[in-house]
């Protein structure tokens, strides 16, 4: 009995080592099988077999690379519809010869497309035509291309997890009814715009439809319309950015919960010119950003929950300009230096907060050495409010008379927005790094 009960036991064991065994060499296989086949190099160039990007493109299986070498490609219409890597050598131009065409159209995930330059695409509104369109795909990746004369550059659509990093586009559009984007992104998610230059376009980088995304690091500029330009766009960040010298620095407009920070605006100058529209936002943060001699440095119309903190506000036409229907917002430890006029409004009810900032036009004083002034300032001056409704009364800006008004209107205010104070202003800026 005894060896029936051992040899029973022995039996069990040795088949449970059979079945441990037999699972790891089937798991061990299927990671095999699973694993990605790493592809072949093709080579498309006058010296070599394959001539064309086309012919390339045909050749092309899976996970393959497709190198392109030295030379102008008179091509257009290329279709991408498979998990491929095309990389660009010095030299390599895929010309369109201002057809009103796609140069290169992705459908497949797992694409990328990096170190070639782009020109020439041609003008129509009819297919928006670009030099690089990406059309419901994921993880696409567009890397240091330069694209050059195109109507629209890089175009995502409907797409997830798609990288557009380190690219270089650059038009000379005269009117924007005839200039398309640079960077268009239209009903994304997770996309990252990263380290681009982008200029002579009607907007350098624009957003329709585009949520849980970063923009980062790029620079947009001398755009005949926006630098960046945000709609219905939600739980986007864009940091360390520079919009300088567009038509409008950036715009954002019917989107909540954007992030924006450590951004620089910096000479969005004309009539209607601004660094910053926030047009129907609701939440968000503004912080750690530089303004710097922009006609408007913020306008806030109809702008909800928003932090505005830490910014450095510096020779602006107007500051910040902050609509009746903008409230609950927070405006707290930004330096305003030296701008003409530093808050406006439109109208005598204020419903912010403004606490703790410096404001270069304070002369308070501050008896117990806190840091922070003990009488409160009003940063709305009254000429600010009159060239607000009538901007011809500009010309008097330095007049005797003005200076006459603003200090009236502070000893016993009547015109300006009684409740829209500083209750501590800081009494030296803030030194941000």
């Amino acid at each position: 009995m005894r060896l029936c009960k051992k040899t029973l036991i022995w039996d069990t064991s040795i088949k449970w080592l059979l079945v441990k065994k037999m699972f790891f060499i089937l798991l061990f296989t299927c990671f095999i099988f699973d694993a990605p086949v790493a592809g072949k190099d093709i080579h498309v160039g006058k010296d070599h077999t394959i001539q064309t990007i086309r012919q390339g493109l045909m050749k092309a299986a899976d996970y393959d690379r497709l190198i392109i070498h030295h030379g102008v490609y008179h091509e257009d219409s290329l279709i991408i519809d498979k998990p491929i890597e095309i990389i660009g050598k010095q030299g390599a131009i895929i010309d369109a010869q201002n057809h009103e065409v796609d140069i290169i159209t992705i459908v497949a995930d797992s694409v990328t497309v990096k170190g070639l330059q782009f020109r020439n695409v041609g003008t129509t509104f009819l297919s928006e035509p670009a030099a690089i369109k990406i059309s419901k795909c994921k993880y696409v990746t567009i890397q240091n291309n330069y694209i050059q004369d195109c109507f629209f550059g890089i175009y995502v659509g409907n797409s997830r997890h798609c990288r557009v990093i380190n690219n270089h586009a650059e038009a000379a559009f005269k009117e924007q009814v005839s200039a398309g984007n640079a960077i268009h992104a239209w009903k994304n998610k997770h996309i990252q715009i990263h380290g681009n230059r982008v200029h002579g376009y009607r907007d350098g980088i624009y957003l329709e439809f585009v949520n849980h995304s970063s923009i980062t690091n790029n620079n947009s500029y001398d755009n005949l319309r926006y630098g960046l330009h945000f709609m219905f766009s939600n739980h986007d960040i864009y940091q360390n950015n520079t919009f300088r010298n567009n038509g409008a620095g950036v715009a954002v407009m019917f989107s909540k919960k954007i992030k924006m920070i450590n951004n620089h605006f910096v000479h969005n100058w004309g009539g209607s010119s601004y660094g910053l529209l926030l047009k129907e936002i609701v939440g968000g943060e503004i912080s750690q950003n530089h303004f710097e001699q922009n006609t408007i440095g913020i306008v806030a119309e109809g702008a909800t929950r928003i932090i505005i903190s830490d910014n450095r506000f510096t020779s602006n036409g107007t500051a910040l300009d902050m609509k009746g229907n903008s409230i609950d917002n927070q405006v707290v430890r930004n330096n305003f230096l030296v701008n003409t006029f530093e808050v406006v409004t439109n109208t005598r009810y204020n419903q912010n907060q403004y606490m703790n900032n410096y404001w270069s036009g304070y002369s308070g004083y501050d008896l117990n050495h806190d840091g922070f002034g003990d009488v409160p300032y009003r940063p709305v001056g009254l000429f600010a409010k009159i060239t607000n409704s009538i901007p011809a009364a500009m010309i008097m800006l330095h007049s005797p008379l003005v200076n006459l008004m603003e200090m009236g209107e502070k000893v016993f205010p009547g015109l300006t927005p009684e409740g829209l104070t500083d209750e501590a202003p800081k009494m030296k800026p803030y030194a941000y790094d």
